[in-house]
């Protein structure tokens, strides 16, 4: 009797959510202009904080920046003074232990910080959040259901917890494994993974300690999962969060790629299948050019193929995956080693659940009739879709 050969549909996607159920206040993209200082600001104190020894001139920068923060204000006199509010415009300054700062009785002189260094006291700067629009939150569920992958990458989620609430709340437990782990990123930026009964995770391997000689690679992490699938295959998914595009990024970017490449590299020529997925963070200057700092990514003669790349995968009537979906805001993809290529059946950009920063609705794809402006969208990224057969 000829033997069967069993095969089995495996539907991969990647989703940068924009956070799920609460996101920080400095992230709101329609003020962009106020949160990006907001961001630098943040990176910059705690950077500060951690030193040893805080010098006068640390102080007044500490005091500086917490003004632009929000942490602190100043006066109708003049004087930088300690802001009392349950909701701070941008961060609150947590302190546990130890003494950090002294507000003088006189309203008219400014905050002292009395720390001399970290061993001072104990506390960290942490952002504010808000709660993300509800019928933002149903559209990114409608969108994971719709999409209905078996291996579902989530970019941009706050927690495990969220992920794990977003599953048994809207998406009806569609997913029997769910996991998350911590990377970083300070402020609540990591990824995670979903996947169906029938497709265990059978090892994870965090990244998050990787270095070069310049120090930490991944801004978030790197995780590496391990995915059993009905028929024996396996599958290494590895899922990325590349750096962002404020303050430009690229070298960062070209440093993660190459790091990423070297784990690929590994793993192929071990015999496995890989899979890299995620929001990569920078897109290509035309269709026939990979993006500058990916390009070992994108090697034609490198153990990954893109899903922009294969026959049958459906761009729809834009290139790109984020906001007005230009080749340059291609930003999100799904890469597969060779050993794949044969399995691949079809693919796409899903946009339903896109509108992006324009006032109109979006004209160049479907989208969802419940969403009636931005703020409904599921995120300004679409989900990346591939199917293969194995």
């Amino acid at each position: 009797m000829e033997a069967v050969s069993l095969m089995a549909s495996v539907v991969l996607a990647s989703f940068n959510v924009e956070n799920l159920f609460a996101r920080p206040k400095a992230f709101k993209t329609a003020d962009w202009a106020a949160g990006q200082p907001v961001l630098d600001a943040y990176r910059e104190f705690n950077e500060l904080i951690a030193q040893d020894q805080y010098g006068d001139g640390d102080r007044d920068r500490m005091r500086e920046l917490l003004v632009t923060l929000g942490v602190y204000y100043v006066n109708d006199r003049g004087a930088v003074r300690r802001r009392v509010t349950q909701s701070p415009p941008w961060a609150w300054l947590r302190k546990n232990r130890g003494t950090f700062d002294r507000e003088p009785a006189d309203p008219t002189l400014s905050m002292e910080i009395t720390a001399t260094g970290r061993a001072d006291w104990i506390g960290w700067l942490e952002l504010a959040t808000e709660v993300t629009d509800e019928i933002g939150t149903r559209t990114t569920a409608r969108v994971i259901s719709d999409v209905n992958a078996d291996v579902i990458a989530i970019v941009e989620a706050e927690d495990r917890p969220a992920l794990v609430r977003l599953n048994t709340e809207l998406l009806g437990g569609a997913y029997r494994h769910v996991m998350l782990v911590d990377g970083n990123d300070e402020r609540g930026i990591d990824v995670g993974i979903m996947t169906k009964d029938g497709f265990p995770i059978r090892s994870i391997c965090s990244n998050v300690d990787a270095t070069d000689d310049e120090g930490p690679i991944f801004s978030r992490d790197c995780p590496q999962y391990e995915i059993g699938t009905p028929f024996g295959a396996v599958i290494h998914v590895l899922v990325n969060h590349f750096k962002s595009q404020s303050g430009g990024g690229g070298p960062r970017r070209r440093r993660q790629a190459r790091e990423v490449r070297r784990i690929v590299d590994g793993l192929v020529d071990g015999g496995r299948h890989v899979v890299v997925l995620g929001d990569l963070n920078e897109g290509q200057p035309a269709l026939d050019q990979p993006a500058a700092n990916l390009t070992e990514l994108f090697d034609p003669n490198g153990p990954l193929v893109s899903c922009y790349d294969l026959d049958g995968f459906d761009v729809g009537n834009r290139p790109g995956t984020f906001d007005s979906c230009g080749i340059r805001n291609r930003l999100d993809y799904v890469l597969l080693s060779r050993s794949l290529r044969p399995a691949f059946t079809s693919g796409e950009v899903f946009r339903k659940g896109l509108w992006g920063s324009r006032v109109t609705r979006p004209d160049r794809w479907e989208t969802y009739q419940e969403m009636q402006r931005s703020v409904h969208q599921a995120s300004d990224h679409a989900a990346v879709v591939v199917r293969l057969e194995l």
